[in-house]
């Protein structure tokens, strides 16, 4: 990384103060009562905790100490350069906005790279990052010490330890949000909650332990999975407001959500989809109101009685599952909606994922048939350029089924990023369908983009390919664990952990070069 970067002229805020008095002492013997202390500021973007709290301290050994044998972690530190910063780990409070506009609170964290190694100090660039689908309420990334979620220790190590500011919003709905859900997949809430984060994070610099390091002006955007849409979604909000980003790199995101829910419903249906689906439809009703006349009408009766206030838990992920309120993998009946409808039910193509699909049929189906019905008429009647035949690789023009309309209204192929962008993914994805990276890439290419690199980390590399390296250490991680655990293993661990931390290398050198 380059430590020649240019300081972003520092914002000054002034704050005047009248003072009256009989003299040239403060004596305050007149008996009035003295003004209350101003309000404290709410808007959007403003910290509602100033200074942010500083949690804890780490220096590069204790960073490595935190890291759990077989993670995603362990494996991410034989591909990047060893951290040398130790890191600030502050909590971050701020004011945000629900999808309906209303003034709500958020959290995450922002972390600073203190040290004396050029690298720790003076004006450092900003990362933002954007975490992955987590269905617990309590979830805080700001916690790297939590094994059950490493996302912000991966942060820590991949960029707050090498030199970068790191902010990393929790959601609204998370952690302390006064949110009571969380508008999970919604473009213009997450993105303008990101942004917020980022606006309350540069006001929080320099801070008072780590004086020395400014904000450079250089902006990064990533995320993985959700975080990948979130990411690219805040790309295009801070795009359109004029902010400078220097570059972004999501990954692994439901980008073409128009594509992918008719993928989805029409039997390619990716693991852990009963929760996904759930909570889109859910929150999108939340938001909307046109995904269902009540919950029965497109839940099982198992199913629908707690279904709305069922994420986030403030239980765990495998209690929904143990507690049956929600089935693990079942989505769909496996007798079809109508004999039409029979060849997808499972889907079979593409061959490597059709075990993983047909997991997602049973008799403890989360959807109701005839919800399942409407929705695959209209994708006949309305069907999208992406998908099941490639057209165009536009979102349907016109859906009528209410689920439909509303992933339209956040699917993300309505823009083409002027900042250098990386998208990265590998092509089996079982969770998020890898034709979610391909429709983008087609939607820039077709839609003038200059500067976008599509990067398959499971693709067999050429001679001459930049990222041979990267990718002939995926096939070996890949094929590692194929021998000791199958092709199982493999699928359990493909979207986790094993093409999350060559996807999140890759974006580390790629930001670094800039």
């Amino acid at each position: 990384m380059t430590d020649a970067r240019k300081p972003l002229t520092a914002l000054l805020l002034t704050v005047l103060l009248a003072a009256c008095s009989n003299g040239d002492n403060n004596d305050d013997s007149s008996g009035e009562t003295p003004p209350p202390p101003p309000p404290p500021v709410t808007g959007r973007g403003t910290l509602v905790v100033s200074p942010p709290e500083r949690l804890a301290t780490y220096d590069p050994s204790q960073l490595l100490a935190l890291v759990d044998a077989g993670s995603a972690a362990e494996e991410l530190l034989e591909l990047i350069v060893d951290p040398v910063c130790a890191v600030d780990v502050h909590q971050l409070r701020y004011n945000t906005l629900d999808p309906a506009g209303n003034a709500i609170t958020a959290s995450g964290a922002l972390m600073i790279p203190t040290g004396t190694d050029a690298a720790c100090q003076g004006p450092r660039p900003i990362v933002v990052y954007a975490h992955g689908t987590n269905a617990e309420r309590s979830f805080n990334i700001a916690n790297i010490t939590d094994s059950s979620s490493g996302e912000g220790l991966l942060m820590a190590l991949a960029f707050a330890a090498r030199g970068y500011i790191v902010v990393a919003p929790n959601y609204a709905g998370y952690d302390t949000s006064s949110l009571t859900w969380h508008p999970y997949l919604h473009a213009q809430q997450q993105a303008d909650d990101t942004a917020d984060a980022l606006s309350a994070a540069r006001s929080a610099l320099p801070t008072s332990t780590a004086p020395a390091v400014s904000d450079s002006g250089k902006l990064f955007i990533t995320g993985y999975s959700q975080g990948g849409f979130v990411a690219m979604a805040t790309h295009r909000l801070l795009q359109q407001n004029g902010t400078p980003v220097t570059a972004s790199a999501p990954m692994s995101g439901p980008y073409a959500l128009g594509a992918f829910g008719d993928a989805v419903f029409q039997g390619q249906v990716v693991g852990s989809a009963p929760l996904f689906v759930s909570w889109l439809a859910t929150s999108y009703q939340r938001a909307y109101g046109n995904i269902y006349a009540a919950p029965a009408d497109m839940f099982d009766a198992r199913y629908a009685p707690t279904i709305e206030s069922l994420l986030p838990t403030a239980a765990s992920r495998s209690a929904i599952y143990d507690q049956g309120r929600l089935p693990r993998e079942q989505l769909f009946s496996s007798t079809p909606p109508d004999p039409a409808f029979a060849a997808y039910t499972p889907a079979t193509s593409p061959a490597d994922l059709a075990p993983v699909f047909a997991l997602g049929f049973g008799p403890d189906a989360l959807i109701l048939n005839s919800y399942r019905l409407n929705y695959l008429q209209d994708a006949q009647t309305n069907p999208d350029g992406g998908f099941p035949t490639r057209t165009d690789g536009r979102p349907a023009a016109a859906p009528a089924n209410g689920l439909r309309q509303a992933f339209k209204a956040n699917d993300l192929r309505t823009w083409v990023p002027a900042a250098p962008t990386l998208l990265c993914a590998g092509n089996e994805d079982p969770v998020v369908l890898y034709l979610n990276t391909s429709l983008m890439q087609q939607y820039w290419a077709d839609n003038g983009a200059t500067s976008v690199t599509v990067l398959d980390v499971d693709d067999e590399p050429s001679l001459d390919d930049p990222y041979l390296e990267l990718k002939a250490g995926f096939a070996a991680a890949k094929e590692a664990l194929e021998l000791s655990g199958g092709t199982t293993a493999v699928l359990e661990a493909y979207h986790t952990s094993l093409v999350s931390p060559f996807c999140l290398a890759a974006v580390t050198e790629y930001f670094d070069d800039r």
